[in-house]
Formats: C-alpha cells, structure tokens, sequence
C-alpha cells in the first residue's frame, strides 16, 4: 500500500506545511500561473496534480491528458470490474479457458513487470493475485463487521499460493493476447500500477509541451521539471510521519524530499488495513509467510521511473533491512529511507542530497 505523501510543492499548494516561508518565496516566474486539480475516482486514491503553465487553456489542455489517462489505466488495470474493452479482469475471468486480445497498455505493463521480476526477483510479483484476493476478502468483511473481523485461514492461503506461478503467464506480443495456463491463478498489478500511470501521464503532457508539472497519486509522486517560482529550482515533497496522529500533537511531516524530476515513492503499512482482536494487519503480503510483512512503518524510493519506484518501494518493504539496503545500493540511480517499527530512520548515503534534514533546499 502506498503512504499517504504530502505534495508540498514549494510553498504550501497541497498540504499547508510552509506557512512561515514569506510570501515572496512564491512568486511565480514572469509568464506562468500555478494551477491545481484533483480527482477521487481512480486508483481508489485521490490524485492531485500541480501544474505551471502560461495560459488557462494550457493548464485544461494537460489537467484533462492526466484525467483521460489515469481513467484509461485505471480501467485497464482493474481486477474488479468489467471495462468498455478486455482488462485484467477480463484475464483473469478467462484463466485456464482461452487467451484475451489486450490493449497495447496492458501488454507493455505486463511485459515490463515481468522484465522487473526477472532482473530483481519475485518479492513483488503480478502472478500473486489469488493470494491478495483472499487477503482483500477478508479486510473488506472485517471494515463492514469489525465485531467480526478475522484472519484467512492458512490453509486457504497456501493452496492459493501455489497458483501464482509466472511460468503460467502467456504473453503473445505478436498476437496482442494474454493467456493464463492455470485457472486458478489470477494477476494483480497493484504493487506497480499507479506508478506507472504517473509516469506515463507526466511524458504524455510533457510531450504536449507542459514544462512544470507535479502528480500525486496516493503515494507515488511524479514530478516534471521545476517549479516555475523564483528562486526555486526544486520541487519539495513532503514525507508524512507514520506515526502522525492529529489529537496527539506530533509533527506531520517526517521530512523534506527536494528534486526535479525525480519520482518519489512510499510503501507503508498503516493506511489500508483492518483490525484483528486489536491487532493492524495490512495489505502488503509477504510472498513466504503468506501474512502481511511486519519490518517497517515504511520505506519511500527515489529515482527516475516512477514505475520502477513503485516496485521497488514494495520490494523492499518484504526485505530485512540489511538485505533490503544492500539491494538498493546495487542500483544506479536510486536510493532509499527505511522508517523501522522501532521509529528508527534509516537512509541510504546517496539519499542525503535530497533530504531537508541533511541540509538539501529548494533553491540549489
């Protein structure tokens, strides 16, 4: 699940955090206007977007190229229910039966989850769907029923598991069709997702001519280029406090992300969740336990590809610390901060430069 990230957005324009910084910090670059937009019903997420562009008809132009997209890769990638056209759920519904003619956006996600799996292994994997489906079962029945919330049985969960393998997965790129061998194996692109559609969002506008822009949807953040402010060459990303609580007094904002372009992504485990007998569990499912992955608060990923952060946020969530650091440092361009279950921060070296607490601004 994604945490709850705050788009701060140079002064104060999604979450009002900087209300000390004086007003002349948020003086707009001769020529453009700041513009704002959200929207509820996509991803299960609100996604917000900051967008500078010089015109009224601009800003339109490109608030409407996120909305059509995010509307288009929600309905692809749905599990749930039916679209106007064949989705995953249409994949899904036709396992162990017959192959299902796909969209190009369908067949290139596929394609790239399973490139991801193969490069940095099988933590987060696509194929795990009848697993999340009995999880989501029973999250569901215990947030209408609390009195009566309980666990899966295991039983239930490891015959599950022994359907999720990506072996079965059939991609027919010449063809445009999606097979799955086995019917009792379901897909789930949950973990990569909304990633990916903010990626692909922000190269679409930007492609149209946008030159400034922020997305946020639930906890992936997609910025494209900078801030069009004076003095401003970053943008600045808010990373809440999992342990913020309102009525308690505590800081809302655990730290300050400052980047240009630059996705910035956290998985964490206190949002989607329901109670057992006092107990949180959330939806982020260890591929070994079957349960969900009880390491972290969260862990949040900086890199390029806003898909490649969504996967690696998850991944990294299912490791152990050590293993998980000595992943991330392998890879170029990316870097890391674990928030343990102990409140303890934990971050990569090459995460310093970006962090308000290590000294990094919004102005170099």
């Amino acid at each position: 699940m994604k945490k709850n990230i705050k788009v701060i957005s140079i002064l104060l324009a999604l979450v009002m955090v900087f209300t000390a910084c004086s007003s002349n910090k948020n003086t707009m670059i001769k020529g453009y206007k700041k513009y704002n937009d959200a929207f509820f019903d996509t991803f299960d997420t609100e996604v917000k977007l900051e967008i500078h562009a010089k015109s009224d008809e601009e800003f339109e132009k490109y608030k409407e190229i996120v909305r059509s997209d995010f509307e288009r890769y929600h309905g692809l990638f749905n599990t749930f229910e039916d679209y106007k056209e064949p989705n995953l759920k249409t994949i899904n519904d036709n396992a162990g039966k017959e192959p299902v003619k796909v969209s190009e956006e369908i067949m290139d996600l596929l394609e790239y989850s399973l490139d991801l799996t193969s490069k940095y292994g099988d933590k987060t994997n696509i194929g795990f769907g009848s697993v999340l489906k009995i999880w989501h079962k029973y999250m569901e029945e215990g947030k209408d029923n609390p009195e009566k919330a309980s666990l899966p049985d295991m039983k239930e969960l490891e015959a599950a598991k022994k359907h999720t393998s990506l072996s079965n997965l059939v991609l027919d790129e010449e063809n445009s069709t999606v097979f799955i061998k086995d019917e009792k194996m379901q897909l789930d692109v949950g973990a990569i997702a909304k990633g990916y559609a903010a990626e692909k969002a922000i190269n679409h506008i930007e492609s149209a001519g946008c030159e400034s822009a922020i997305i946020s949807a639930g906890g992936n953040i997609k910025t494209l280029g900078k801030p069009m402010i004076k003095g401003r060459e970053k943008w600045g990303i808010g990373l809440e406090n999992p342990d913020f609580r309102r009525e308690e007094g505590q800081d809302q904002i655990l730290d300050v992300v400052y980047g240009t372009d630059i996705s910035v992504v956290t998985s964490g485990d206190y949002q989607r969740f329901y109670t057992v007998d006092g107990k949180n569990y959330h939806h982020i499912i260890d591929p070994e336990t079957l349960m969900p992955a009880d390491y972290f608060k969260d862990v949040t990923v900086i890199t390029k590809d806003s898909g490649f952060a969504d996967f690696l946020s998850t991944t990294v969530f299912l490791m152990p610390l050590d293993e998980g650091k000595k992943f991330i440092e392998s890879l170029d361009g990316v870097e890391a901060m674990w928030v343990d279950k102990n409140k303890n921060i934990i971050y990569t070296d090459g995460m310093k430069p970006y962090l308000k607490s290590e000294g990094a601004t919004s102005d170099k």
